[in-house]
């Protein structure tokens, strides 16, 4: 992968604005000043069955969450490393007055949306039109990562393995995996175990494995019932289950910004599966704890470095912004196969009891939770500071 020199980071700045002067060395200066001035919402999941949050509600086929606590938790992070101006705002028809009456300048989306068939879409787009730039990712981005079919095609355009699987949804009649000719191009002569799902879900609801191609017409139907939406088929994987985290260059470790060289990618787990549990269980069943994964420590380097670099190809490939989970899964022979990416990983502060699968594994870094919290805030100022100045004038502004 070709990394952009100084000279021509230089020359991409003179040709956005002359007149702003930002190198890297200059981002912990300009911190310390925004720490008073810069204004920040942390925006989580609005609730349809508020009254005044949506004219007319909907369905929602990606089970609905508001994800308050954990961006009560962001907060706070910010809060403590000295940001005076964060306010909690709910992801609904209010969004924009309340940018507007507290005079916003960043925004943190920590919402899964509200309602609708692209909910995670809506508020991205929404601040772009308002002006609001924001740590997430952008629209296109993050429906593409959200509705598993589509980005599994982009990594099969890719070339990055993924469990073979086709769709079904029924306008298109019964599904008949005996006589599918699509079924049988994909598939072949496997007979299962497959995995059934949505293409669009959170946290492994209504995922379930298939053991005999006979019943695949009922639990596809089932779960089709349950989101009034398309039903993702593939096959089952046997291996080991892993996932890696990646967000941008710039990380905050050891005390001290850093601008790295390539994407920053870190926790890579293994999941440990119990006995009688072939996929991982939902969060919202089982809560993630220690004993639920382990580090891929030194002792299986070449497997560290593997998803490592996988995670780093992922960021590059797809354009990414922000922070995301990938989910992967070996076969039978060990060849990693990505599931899924997780757009909205949760950020959850860990305690004794509970933690998150992205806040696993910090201290190997020199990283505590408030130091990814900031990290990320850091990173997105340095993106938009080096690439995007045109669309912050009101945050350089607060600099002068």
């Amino acid at each position: 992968m070709d990394m952009v020199t100084v000279a021509q980071v230089q020359e991409i700045k003179a040709l956005v604005d002359p007149c702003f002067h930002y190198e890297f060395s200059l981002l912990p200066p300009y911190l310390d000043i925004l720490l008073s001035k810069l204004r920040i919402a942390v925006i989580y999941g609005g609730n349809k069955n508020r009254d005044g949050s949506v004219i007319h509600r909907t369905h929602n086929p990606r089970s609905w969450k508001s994800y308050e606590v954990v961006a009560k938790d962001i907060q706070r992070a910010l809060q403590e490393v000295g940001f005076q101006n964060v306010f909690l705002m709910p992801d609904d028809m209010t969004l924009a007055q309340n940018l507007r009456e507290q005079e916003i300048h960043l925004a943190w989306l920590n919402t899964g949306g509200v309602q609708g068939y692209n909910p995670l879409c809506h508020t991205p787009a929404m601040l772009e039109m308002l002006g609001i730039p924001y740590i997430g990712h952008n629209p296109l981005n993050v429906s593409i990562l959200d509705n598993k079919h589509t980005f599994k095609r982009e990594l099969q355009a890719l070339g990055i393995e993924t469990a073979p699987f086709i769709t079904w949804h029924p306008s298109r009649g019964l599904l008949r995996p005996s006589v599918d000719a699509k079924f049988k191009a994909v598939f072949g002569d496997y007979q299962g175990p497959f995995v059934v799902k949505p293409v669009s879900g959170r946290a492994s609801l209504h995922v379930h494995l298939v053991e005999s191609i006979h019943d695949l017409p009922r639990m596809a139907s089932e779960v089709h019932r349950l989101t009034h939406n398309t039903v993702l088929i593939e096959t089952y994987l046997p291996g080991r289950e892993y996932c890696v985290a990646v967000c941008g260059y710039v990380t905050y470790a050891n005390g001290r910004l850093a601008r790295n060289a390539n994407p920053f990618a870190f926790s890579a787990l293994e999941r440990v599966l119990e006995a009688d549990e072939p996929i991982f269980t939902s969060m919202d069943k089982k809560a993630i704890t220690s004993n639920r994964t382990r580090l891929v420590g030194n002792d299986e380097a070449e497997l560290k470095q593997n998803l490592i670099k996988l995670a780093q190809r992922f960021y590059w490939e797809f354009s990414l912004r922000s922070l995301i989970r990938i989910d992967i899964r070996a076969d039978a022979n060990g060849v990693l196969h990505v599931l899924e990416a997780n757009p909205k990983p949760d950020l959850k502060r860990p305690t004794d009891e509970v933690t998150s699968l992205v806040s696993i594994g910090l201290e190997e870094y020199g990283m505590s939770y408030n130091d990814l919290i900031l990290g990320l805030l850091a990173d997105r100022l340095d993106y938009l500071f080096t690439y995007s100045v045109d669309t912050i004038h009101h945050i350089v502004e607060l600099l002068a």
